[in-house]
C-alpha cells in the first residue's frame, strides 16, 4: 500500500427524534454502521413534536441501545442537535445522511428533504435504506399510541424501551404528565 495515500474516514449521520427508539430504528442503525467508518445517531431536540421523553432521556436510551454494537466493534456515537441538520452534518464532517424508508408514503417527504439538503450542502449525499419486511410498519408514534392504550409493544421495541415506556405511561395515568 502506498504510504502517501491515506483513507479519509467516512462519517454517516442517521438523524431522527427517536421518541422512542424502535426495533426499526435499530435495524437501520445496524445496517448503516456497515456502510460507514463512523456513524453518528443524531437525536433531534424537536420540541415542536411534543416528545414523550426529553432530549437527554432520548440520547441516553439510544446510547444504551447502541452500546452492544460498539462492544462488537462498531463506531457509533449519539449526539443531540437543535440546529439545521445540514449545519450539524457539516460541523461533524459528515459525508452521508442516512434515512430509513418504511413505505411509499415516506418517499415524497424524504425525497423533498434530500433535495433541499443537497441545495444547502451539495457535498453531503443522502442515502435511503428500505425498512426490513418485519419493521416496515413500526413507527414511534404507533408504538406510543399502542402502549398508552395498554397494548403489547414488546415486538416493536427492546425490553429496556418497553420498560421505560410502561413506566412513563403509568406516570401519565396517575396524572404525572399531561395528555
Amino acid at each position: 500500500m502506498d504510504g502517501g495515500s491515506q483513507h479519509q474516514e467516512t462519517i454517516g449521520l442517521y438523524p431522527g427524534t427517536f421518541d422512542p427508539i424502535t426495533n426499526g430504528h435499530m435495524d437501520i442503525i445496524v445496517r448503516a454502521a456497515k456502510l460507514v467508518d463512523r456513524l453518528i445517531v443524531a437525536v433531534a431536540r424537536n420540541a415542536g413534536k411534543g416528545p414523550l421523553f426529553s432530549t437527554g432521556e432520548r440520547v441516553e436510551l439510544v446510547r444504551a441501545e447502541v452500546a452492544p454494537l460498539n462492544d462488537r466493534g462498531s463506531r457509533i456515537e449519539v449526539k443531540a442537535f437543535d440546529n439545521l441538520l445540514m449545519h450539524f452534518a457539516h460541523q461533524n464532517g459528515v459525508k452521508m445522511i442516512i434515512r430509513g424508508l418504511r413505505a411509499v408514503s415516506d418517499f415524497e417527504y424524504e425525497f423533498q428533504m434530500a433535495g433541499m439538503n443537497a441545495k444547502i450542502e451539495p457535498r453531503i449525499e443522502t442515502v435511503f435504506l428500505m425498512a426490513s419486511d418485519r419493521n416496515q410498519f413500526i413507527s414511534s408514534r404507533f408504538v406510543k399510541e399502542i402502549g398508552r392504550l395498554g397494548g403489547d409493544i414488546s415486538p416493536f421495541v427492546s425490553p429496556r424501551i418497553n420498560e421505560r415506556l410502561a413506566h412513563r405511561f403509568a406516570l401519565e395515568s396517575r396524572g404525572g404528565a399531561a395528555d
